[in-house]
């Protein structure tokens, strides 16, 4: 038998899967990934409450599913919306997005690695904040004003 720290890490872990999957069918419009980001942040604590129900660990499971919706969709983002300023299509990068928050649901069942996730996400996003290139001038430095 699971302990409630176990459930918990779950909750965070599959929050965290709901955020990205969310955010990977949005596309990379603001309105779009604000609305994707609320909508993780609700399924977060919706799967909290429904394994709260079932499971040991009271609050801790919505409130670790809300943290989780949070830190996934805004992992997602940055990746997202990346990928198709980029040149990605939208459909393929949903797809990619929805394979790897498939991924990170089944990891959540690993013990630990739902907190790991939730810590990860955010942390992925903003090196790859940090690494994105500056916007390239192009022809546009030649152009007399």
């Amino acid at each position: 038998m699971m302990g409630a720290w176990y459930w918990i890490g779950v909750c965070a872990g599959l929050g965290a899967a709901a955020g990205v999957l969310l955010v990977g069918l949005a596309g990379a419009t603001r309105a779009a990934l604000i609305t994707a980001i609320v909508l993780g942040f609700a399924a977060g604590a919706g799967i909290g409450y429904a394994i709260d129900i079932k499971w040991p660990g009271g609050w801790g499971d919505v409130v670790a599913g809300l943290v989780g919706g949070l830190a996934g969709a805004l992992g997602a983002a940055q990746v997202v919306s990346g990928a198709l300023r980029r040149g990605g299509t939208r459909g393929g990068t949903a797809l990619l997005v929805a394979l790897c928050a498939v991924v990170v649901a089944a990891l959540a069942f690993v013990p630990v690695v739902g907190y790991l996730e939730v810590l990860l996400l955010p942390a992925l996003a903003a090196r790859l904040r940090k690494r994105a290139p500056e916007r390239y001038a192009g022809l546009r430095t030649l152009a007399k004003d």
